[in-house]
């Protein structure tokens, strides 16, 4: 069994409203040092198959079909083995 930490986030070129938001209540609250943030998400996904090759090719292929948009979005994933 694997366990697979995906982190999705949109690209740099891209603006992030929901990013700005957080920013201006941080500001608000007393946070002025805070000077970018972006909001991104992190998936778990638990895998049953012991071949860390497969594990990796079905994430990558859950990734560009559904879990992210490459257009706009970057993602990186983790394995990890008997999780």
């Amino acid at each position: 069994m694997y366990k697979a930490t995906i982190v999705v986030r949109l690209k740099p070129s891209v603006l992030d409203p929901q990013g700005n938001a957080v920013k201006g209540s941080l500001h608000s609250l007393g946070f002025e040092d805070v000077e970018e943030v972006r909001i991104g998400k992190t998936m778990e996904v638990w895998l049953d198959t012991s071949d860390s090759a497969l594990a990796s090719e079905r994430v990558e292929a859950m990734c560009k079909k559904l879990l992210a948009n490459p257009v706009i979005e970057n993602y990186e994933y983790e394995l990890e083995e008997g999780a």
